[in-house]
């Protein structure tokens, strides 16, 4: 029953933005090796608030915007990277429980940062951006002592930093954070796909995150 009540709130969300005739251009992120799709007004504009500047090249009658090298480390770096992980960096996308937009969030944590309104969270990468900056702070509160504490120590084979805490964080909020540590490493909770907050903290950390997270 319950399946069958989210098919029939996500089914109209799909019809709606698969209307939507966007012009796509094409972001080349060298610093991810990845090409994510951007529509060619909206996103460009989103690409020079959030990003950072693009330039453009053509080739045949095809537009490119490239964005310029950033540090491997940067925060833009890690942001784009964990985007990827989560949806591809699609804005519009809805998986299969429901986590919506370019970092998947859920209704539930949105609500706790104050967004009420999922089709308008959807329909703006704005918000989504601001969003996501947002529940990174909101996490680095929470988390601080745990951050100060452990980063450069190893704990349950995992090499700890802050941004790998912040990245676990964001799969699956700071309680699975700090069970993690609390457990020494033992228990490490997963999302509904398997993923371990142990990948994360792997996969995304030593980026530098002084970019947002103010000392």
């Amino acid at each position: 029953m319950k399946s069958r009540q989210v098919f029939l709130v996500v089914l109209p969300l799909v019809f709606i933005f698969w209307s939507f005739s966007y012009d796509h251009l094409k972001l080349d992120y060298h610093n991810l090796y990845e090409t994510v799709e951007y529509s060619s007004k909206q996103n460009i504009e989103i690409a020079n608030e959030f990003i950072g500047p693009v330039i453009e090249t053509k080739c045949s009658d095809v537009r490119y915007y490239s964005l310029a090298i950033t540090p491997p480390d940067s925060f833009l770096t890690f942001r784009e990277a964990l985007a990827f992980k989560e949806s591809q960096g699609k804005f519009w996308k809805i998986n299969s429980l429901g986590y919506m937009g370019k970092y998947q969030f859920g209704m539930t944590t949105l609500e706790t940062l104050g967004v009420t309104d999922s089709l308008k969270f959807l329909r703006s990468p704005r918000l989504q951006e601001r969003v996501f900056i947002k529940n990174l702070k909101y996490n680095h509160e929470i988390l601080e002592p745990y951050i100060e504490k452990y980063t450069g120590q190893k704990i349950g084979g995992v090499y700890i930093t802050e941004s790998g805490i912040l990245a676990a964080a964001h799969l699956s909020g700071p309680g699975g954070v700090k069970r993690f540590f609390k457990t020494k490493g033992r228990k490490a909770n997963r999302d509904a796909y398997g993923t371990s907050i142990k990948t994360y903290m792997t996969r995304f950390g030593g980026y530098d995150m002084s970019e947002v997270i103010e000392p």
